[in-house]
């Protein structure tokens, strides 16, 4: 857990004092072009406590919209509130945010923890201060063992990390991390959406990006999808995805008999049809892919037929772009 400021120093004095009150972030229409391409277009919602996910495709203004919220770009249109306060009068509301980009410069000469710690000073802590809150936020992403190490020698997953704890240096109240999982190993993936379940759970507001449906979806279930620059939805990711259902899905099976499963999965209300793409695939077809999904496993085992791979090629981000698009025509 982030311990709490008062254990290892003090903000300096002029640190900005959050309402909890009003959501951390605002957008009223705000629209961002550049020349005659269109970043972001009339965008309007409120981002308050916990986890919520941005998703989109690249190019669907993620990116846009977070260098927004950080002062790295203005709204050409609209306006932004950040806890309340437009930062671009006043910018003091930017002290309580804590930013990781997608790029991925970083000082690979510097260890870890004088990378941290470097920032930390920038916000006003002492350099005691600073090294403490630079060894917790270190152990907090699980880098203590190689806080010592130099970054260039850091993995993917590693570099990943330490970006995180840069971002919490300054103990923030809200957290933006964009695309913080691409190009990361499973095992780093894991590590670091525990680590931003676990600031979400703490009550910080946490904006994470990705273009990739199951990282988010294993994070948290309040999204924001973008597409286009446009928002196309937010709101409960399990009440959006069931709304696909009213849509044919596919389960793909890999297996060596696949027309004797068929005959097996046919029997089950839900299955409205079945087809063999490849010799050894069978492709189910439904509109309740939970209903089928929870029979599966039962109708595989008592057969005793081998399946070596089950897919969802209908569950992944562009089905569900394309679901709601067509929800818009």
């Amino acid at each position: 857990m982030i311990p709490d400021p008062e254990q290892v120093g003090n903000h300096s004095p002029a640190s900005f004092q959050v309402d909890q009150s009003v959501p951390a972030v605002m957008l009223d229409h705000v629209s961002k072009w550049y020349g005659q391409v269109i970043g972001l277009n009339d965008v309007s919602l409120a981002i308050g406590g916990g986890v919520t996910g941005i998703l989109g495709p690249n190019g669907a203004g993620k990116s846009t919209l977070f260098k927004i919220l950080v002062g790295r770009l203005k709204p050409s249109q609209g306006t932004v509130r950040l806890f309340g306060i437009d930062p671009w009068r006043n910018p003091a509301p930017y002290s309580r945010v804590g930013y990781v980009s997608e790029g991925e410069k970083l000082y690979d000469w510097m260890t870890g923890h004088d990378f941290v710690s470097t920032l930390a000073r920038l916000y006003g802590f002492t350099r005691d201060q600073a090294s403490a809150r630079a060894d917790h936020v270190l152990e907090f992403v699980n880098l203590s063992d190689v806080a010592h190490k130099q970054i260039g020698k850091y993995s993917k997953g590693m570099r990943q990390r330490v970006k995180i704890a840069h971002a919490l240096v300054n103990d923030p109240d809200l957290i933006i991390l964009d695309e913080p999982l691409q190009g990361c190993d499973p095992v780093a993936r894991t590590t670091i959406m525990n680590v931003i379940r676990e600031i979400g759970a703490m009550g910080k507001t946490v904006i994470v990006s990705s273009h990739i449906l199951s990282e988010i979806e294993r994070i948290t279930e309040q999204i924001v999808i973008l597409h286009n620059g446009r928002l196309l939805a937010l709101g409960n990711l399990h009440a959006i995805r069931g709304m696909l259902d009213k849509h044919p899905h596919r389960i793909l099976l890999t297996t060596d008999s696949p027309r004797e499963l068929a005959a097996r999965t046919l029997v089950v209300e839900e299955v409205h049809g079945v087809r063999f793409p490849l010799p050894e695939q069978l492709e189910i077809q439904t509109n309740d892919l939970n209903a089928v999904h929870s029979v599966l496993p039962s109708l595989i085992t008592s057969s005793g037929l081998r399946v070596s791979s089950i897919q969802n090629p209908d569950d992944n981000l562009e089905s569900l772009l394309a679901y709601l698009m067509e929800g818009r025509a």
